[in-house]
């Protein structure tokens, strides 16, 4: 009979730990950006509520109807705190409720191996419940008889029953921490933990923002480049037409930098003089490594190091060093994918355009963040603010594009393998 209860509990959970990486990780996430996206602005009434049906859910999704112990617990903490105030009674009585509770949980789901039940967020719930009622009661303290980590955590307010529910129940603690007081959560509630910005306008005032400094350059460019023609260094002979050619000096092709959907375009566009001598004098001579990717690899670090010892130097050529690649990826698969290809040469293209030159100009502005910003506790900031979407875009491209070249691209046969 021990053998089979044993048995039982270790496929309860054996169940529940999917279910728990689920809830974690890729569900916890998508909540969270649901709230930043679409409720950040919205009433304290109508986050509460999120916060308590999406935590409600996990639990229901991890532990079904055991979900009723944790609603049982903070129903009591909210009458405690309601009947007996800010007193010691309340602090002891809910120190001795929410103890005895989970003591009682671990005695009767309690196995001889490590379980994954009810009880392990409950553990977690009843530090929080315990927290709030202390919280509470110091509330009633003068300024001057609390301390500095008592004066960040103590409630001047009584919670309603909807805010301790939402903050029991928030879905980025509710299963396995970490611990946070109620004054934490209503300053989430209220925007004052966040720089209230949206993610879309961080992104689009990136793209804003790397425009107009890469302005700077191009207009310093195109006065010297004025300079170097009325010298007559810019003169660069007849092109097949007979006529005279002044672009010898021309660091900066300005109708292609502001048209081209790619990221090669642009930078084919920019610097030009200085691309062309690291071509001439370190990539082309890098030939002798055998390896075409060893070889730009090399020269971005080159590149990188000859900009500056600034740690947004290297990060910037890194990462054009993979979005470039991603982006050959993508265009050979456009290229060799009859489907794709169609598609791109077919009245779509301008929607195609659109939509390119968008993804273009958002993740061109995103390596050179670092490049402008020169020093890490800087850029990492910025980074932070997006969720490096940009490193998280491009590194998911690179491991998904061979799978959509199987899908798109139709396999050469035998004989059509010996032609080529």
């Amino acid at each position: 009979m021990c053998h089979n209860v044993c048995s039982f509990d270790r496929t309860i959970a054996s169940h529940h730990m999917p279910n728990l990486f689920l809830s974690v990780f890729p569900v916890g996430y998508p909540f969270a950006l649901v709230y930043r996206w679409f409720l950040f602005h919205q009433s304290a009434t109508v986050v509460h509520l999120f916060h308590t049906f999406s935590g409600l859910a996990l639990a229901t999704f991890n532990f079904g109807s055991q979900v009723c112990h944790s609603l049982l617990c903070v129903v009591i903490q909210f009458l405690l705190l309601r009947l007996m105030g800010r007193t010691v009674t309340c602090v002891l009585s809910s120190f001795i409720f929410q103890m005895i509770y989970l003591l009682m949980g671990y005695y009767y789901t309690a196995t001889e191996e490590y379980d994954i039940k009810w009880t392990m967020p409950h553990c977690v719930l009843t530090l929080k419940l315990i927290g709030l009622a202390l919280d509470y009661y110091d509330g009633e303290k003068e300024q001057s008889q609390m301390s500095a980590e008592q004066k960040k955590s103590a409630l001047s307010s009584t919670p309603s029953l909807l805010e301790i529910f939402g903050f029991s129940y928030f879905y980025g603690g509710f299963l396995v921490g970490p611990q946070f007081t109620l004054r934490n959560y209503q300053n989430l509630v209220s925007r004052e933990m966040s720089d209230a910005h949206p993610f879309w306008y961080k992104c689009v005032y990136i793209l804003v923002w790397v425009k107009i400094n890469l302005y700077k350059y191009i207009s310093c460019w195109l006065i010297t480049e004025g300079v170097c023609v009325l010298s007559g260094l810019g003169y660069n002979g007849k092109n097949e037409k007979g006529e005279h050619q002044w672009d010898a000096c021309a660091n900066v092709r300005v109708w292609l930098f502001e048209t081209t959907p790619l990221f090669t375009g642009t930078i084919n566009s920019f610097n030009i003089n200085t691309n062309a001598w690291v071509a001439r004098h370190v990539f082309k001579r890098l030939k002798f490594l055998g390896n075409k990717l060893l070889s730009q690899m090399f020269t971005l670090l080159f590149l990188a190091i000859w900009h500056g010892l600034h740690s947004g130097y290297l990060i910037c050529f890194s990462l054009e060093f993979i979005i470039v690649n991603v982006e050959k990826q993508a265009q050979s698969l456009v290229r060799d994918s009859p489907l794709l290809a169609s598609i791109a040469q077919s009245h779509l293209y301008p929607f195609v355009y659109v939509v390119q030159q968008l993804i273009h100009w958002l993740f061109m502005g995103y390596p050179l963040v670092p490049f402008c910003l020169f020093t890490y506790d800087k850029w990492l900031k910025v980074y932070s603010s997006i969720y490096f979407c940009g490193h998280i875009f491009f590194f998911f491209a690179f491991l998904v594009l061979p799978y959509l070249r199987k899908v798109f691209v139709p396999r050469k046969r035998g004989n059509e393998k010996k032609e080529d």
